[in-house]
């Protein structure tokens, strides 16, 4: 996987470098409805240091400032779910697919960069 793709989803918030739910499962292959199960069901795994729901004011923050987000993802009404590279690598462990382990690794390489 190019590590340059996967780059260019870390995005910084309240001075952490996450990746929001929605390009999470398209990496994973999975739909974000899926994506959010799957935390849902294990949210003992996913403390507020691994993963936070944006606020309305973040996630406008960051539509206003990036043009990489797809029309219908900017007029969600709940804004996303964002993972630091904790959360990332928890969200291997819930998934459970050969997809998830190979694009973990990926995106691991990809926040140490």
């Amino acid at each position: 996987m190019d590590l340059q793709i996967i780059q260019n989803k870390i995005f910084e918030v309240r001075g952490c470098r996450v990746m929001l739910d929605f390009h999470l499962a398209e990496l994973y292959q999975v739909e974000t409805r899926a994506l959010k199960q799957a935390v849902k069901r294990n949210l003992s795994r996913f403390p507020s240091d691994f993963a936070f729901q944006l606020t309305k004011d973040e996630w406008q923050g960051l539509i206003t400032n990036c043009d990489k987000f797809p029309e219908n993802i900017r007029h969600t009404p709940t804004p996303p779910l964002a993972f630091l590279e904790q959360g990332v690598a928890m969200l291997s462990s819930v998934l459970r697919s050969q997809t998830a382990i190979d694009v973990n690794i990926s995106i691991m390489r990809a926040f140490v960069l």
